[in-house]
């Protein structure tokens, strides 16, 4: 027999053995049935106190909204008109000679028939005739007084003309100099930027057109890159339409519309007229042309900081193009300093990818000629205070352009 089968027969508690199996199988259970709910609840209180601690216990409060001011395209308030000089003071009447003695009284005429005798209407009349032809000076000099007031608008004040030169880096490392020609005559402008890349060749940017009553307005804008065929938008202003070399479609023309750089020295021009406008969280609305399509482009003004250049430091004001769309990893950063009139002294462009783009001042080919004011287009601002000339910058120059 067996060693089970000797078991199966002598139970050691001396019970049946049917009876022991039956007792022995609900105790099993039973234990298992507990680590399952010991463990269960321990997976349960891990999991409450994971949820717990993933939030810091003095998480800061959340900033409110904060309010910010849309400023979308408006026309260009002209210069205010030039008061009437005043009238100049009569000369003194010259002393009055002494009396003379009476003289004997003339005699008469004699009327003959082919002498008319003035008739009393006449007589009447001379002395109003007189008196309306004395006062029509004063009436003359009343005038400008009552003429209507100026509509309001944007100030604007459009950059002088002058060759601008930056320091390109990518990704922080330095490259060739890059260039900015900016021509100005206070109706028609051009605009030509020059990047250099290594073994690729320059990027070119070229915007051309006039200066209306909406501020810049461009005509023509190309964009190439390297040895490839440039990129052509045309703003048809008689259709409202931009048209492209890039792709058949076209697209609706807004007023203040630009293109990727001449938004920068509209920008530069808004700034210029009114400074004090431009606060940290302003934002500016301008609809923005490239190669093959436009779009909003929403800029906020971040603040004053301190940028440094070659040769030194300078306070610029910081603005920032906002998400154009969800998920919009693409950003511009501009920063125009008031040194140098207001002119870009840094722009920093970041690709989706991370890649920067960089121009960072490098002081003026040529100083730029003194700023024309054009009083029949209305570009200029409408006092020295609120546009101020672009002066030099002698600190932020280049010290080999220097003798």
């Amino acid at each position: 027999m067996s060693l089970f089968q000797f078991r199966r027969t002598r139970p050691a508690s001396g019970e049946p053995l049917d009876a022991a199996v039956e007792s022995a199988t609900p105790r099993r259970w039973g234990r298992w049935v507990l680590a399952v709910l010991i463990v269960a609840g321990l997976h349960l209180s891990a999991v409450r106190w994971i949820e717990h601690n993933r939030q810091p216990a003095n998480a800061p409060p959340e900033a409110p909204p904060v309010q910010v001011e849309l400023l979308t395209p408006k026309p260009i308030a002209p210069p205010a008109p030039t008061p009437p000089a005043a009238p100049k003071p009569a000369p003194p009447k010259p002393a009055a000679p002494a009396p003379k003695p009476a003289a004997a009284p003339a005699p008469a005429p004699i009327l003959t028939a082919a002498t008319p005798k003035p008739d009393a209407a006449s007589l009447a009349t001379a002395p109003a005739a007189s008196a309306s032809a004395a006062s029509a000076p004063a009436q003359s000099d009343q005038a400008p007084a009552s003429q209507p007031a100026v509509a309001s608008g944007d100030k604007f004040s459009v950059p002088p003309s002058g060759e601008l030169r930056y320091d390109t880096l990518v990704n922080g490392v330095i490259n060739q100099t890059g260039t900015i020609h900016w021509s100005n005559d206070g109706q028609h402008y051009e605009m030509v930027v020059s990047i250099p890349v290594p073994f690729v060749g320059p990027f070119v940017y070229s915007s051309k057109g006039h200066i209306h009553g909406f501020g810049i307005a461009p005509e023509q804008y190309s964009e190439q890159r390297g040895r490839r065929a440039a990129d052509i938008a045309i703003f048809n202003r008689d259709t409202k339409q931009i048209v492209y070399t890039k792709t058949p479609q076209s697209r609706p023309l807004a007023d203040g519309a630009q293109d990727r750089f001449s938004v920068v020295m509209q920008l530069a021009s808004l700034v210029r007229g009114a400074p004090d406008k431009y606060k940290p969280g302003v934002t500016r609305q301008f609809s923005v042309a490239d190669n093959d399509s436009n779009e909003i482009w929403p800029i906020e003004t971040v603040g004053d900081e301190t940028v440094q250049a070659r040769g030194g430091f300078t306070t610029a004001r910081h603005f920032t193009r906002l998400p154009r769309k969800e998920g919009d990893r693409r950003k511009l950063d501009i920063w125009l300093a008031p040194s140098i009139g207001w002119l870009p002294v840094r722009i920093l462009q970041t690709e989706p990818n991370g890649l920067q783009i960089e121009l960072l001042w490098a002081g003026k080919l040529a100083t730029p000629a003194p700023e024309a004011h054009d009083a029949a287009s209305g570009t200029q601002a409408a006092s020295e205070e609120s546009a101020p000339a672009a002066p030099s910058m002698p600190a932020m120059d280049n010290p080999a352009d220097n003798p």
